[in-house]
């Protein structure tokens, strides 16, 4: 199987193209290619502006797929949007019924060419309007199915800032503390991440896209529509972004991790978000609270899971010695040798002290403590020699003004 793509270098293009290298090379079992019976045979051909012009020519005489990704987005001057954009694609149709290759080919337009709303006077939206026509009239004639998507506002790793993405902007400069501009916080995008497309791209190749109408710019779901579209977007305003984004951008500080639930756009937009950064901050100093005993620092404090945290106990140091109302923790030994005790606090109904609960724990065999509400507790650093390495998760953050942290000896 061969695959075209115009517009390789480009964010889509890098993105689908990294995506079938990774099906061809047998390394991505969660996507596959249902016709493929060897991902082997998968051939990718690039080409983009600075590609020679035969490399065209022998790729359209023999491909099997054609994704068609290139276009003109921030030319000099208005005219070079038709040329750039409509003009490519009538070369490309062209080559191909020169060799009288009726593969398939995706076309990927903008929500721009439905020339509606604020859309109306758009130039980029117009000649992507005619590349759809070209498209759809070289279907009529050639008998060659043709997938056409009209992608709204699109995001995620690689997306190049300043050109044509407000998030790729935002993330770039807030990450390397720049300023950015935002001329009104209730304007409302329509946002499609980078992995949903790319998804999207396979299940064309697999047979299963998902086809639609337009009225404007909302789609209207249709087995047979003309158009296809990518079924998981998300709307955001622009402020919704930029309080997420300084939230992100915080963390080195506040070590507050923001709720980000599986599938969210706050998930996706945090992937974003620190793809773009600098070498400089890609690393950041912890607060490390140490004495004599060692040290204790809190790594990530969550909004609804927790906090989690590394203790260090020098050789034969105690730490510990108290207990909790609500809170409950783990405590996992990853390094080091020691023993975990806790005790359930007051006295049973003859009046005696509970018993001693013992874990001997050790980097060798990692486990989990569970510490339980109610349980006064301490670990003991066994060893005479070496420290005692223990990863610590807590059900709930640490609060200076509600510590829930009562002092008792076990």
């Amino acid at each position: 199987m061969k695959i075209l793509i115009t517009g390789a270098k480009g964010f889509v293009g890098k993105n689908i193209i990294t995506a079938l290298e990774c099906i061809r090379d047998g390394k991505d079992r969660a996507r596959v290619l249902n016709h493929l019976e060897d991902p082997a045979d998968l051939e990718i051909v690039s080409y983009d502006l600075d590609s020679p012009d035969i490399e065209l020519e022998l790729a359209c005489k023999d491909c099997s797929f054609v994704f068609h990704l290139a276009g003109v987005n921030r030319p000099q001057k208005n005219s070079e949007f038709m040329e750039g954009n409509c003009g490519f694609t009538d070369r490309l149709l062209d080559t191909l019924k020169k060799y009288r290759n009726t593969c398939p080919v995706m076309l990927a337009s903008s929500i721009q060419a439905s020339l509606v709303g604020i859309y109306k006077d758009s130039e980029y939206g117009r000649s992507k309007r005619a590349s759809e026509e070209r498209i759809f009239s070289y279907a009529k004639s050639t008998g060659a199915k043709v997938f056409v998507y009209r992608f709204p506002n699109l995001f995620g790793k690689w997306c190049r800032p300043h050109y044509n993405s407000v998030i790729a902007t935002f993330c770039h400069n807030i990450a390397r503390d720049l300023p950015i501009q935002v001329n009104n916080r209730h304007t409302e995008l329509e946002l499609l991440y980078i992995d949903e497309l790319v998804d999207e791209m396979i299940d064309i190749l697999n047979g299963t896209e998902h086809r639609c109408e337009y009225e404007g710019t909302t789609v209207i779901v249709k087995k047979d529509g003309r158009f296809c579209f990518v079924p998981l977007t998300y709307r955001k305003s622009l402020g919704q972004i930029v309080d997420l984004l300084e939230n992100f951008h915080k963390y080195p500080q506040t070590i507050l991790m923001p709720e980000m639930p599986r599938g969210s756009f706050e998930k996706r937009l945090y992937a974003t978000y620190v793809s773009y950064l600098p070498p400089e901050k890609m690393s950041f100093p912890m607060k490390m609270n140490t004495d004599e005993r060692g040290s204790f620092t809190e790594l990530i404090k969550t909004v609804n899971c927790g906090q989690f945290s590394v203790n260090i106990s020098k050789a034969g140091i105690v730490k510990g010695q108290h207990w909790h109302h609500t809170k409950w923790e783990l405590f996992i030994v990853v390094s080091g040798h020691g023993l975990i005790q806790q005790r359930q606090i007051g006295t049973d109904a003859q009046g005696n002290f509970y018993p001693v609960l013992e874990f001997e724990v050790t980097g060798e065999k990692i486990e989990a403590v569970q510490i339980l509400p109610g349980y006064t507790h301490k670990i003991i650093n066994l060893s005479d020699s070496e420290d005692l390495i223990t990863f610590m998760w807590a059900n709930e953050p640490f609060e200076k003004e509600h510590p829930d942290t009562f002092g008792e000896p076990v």
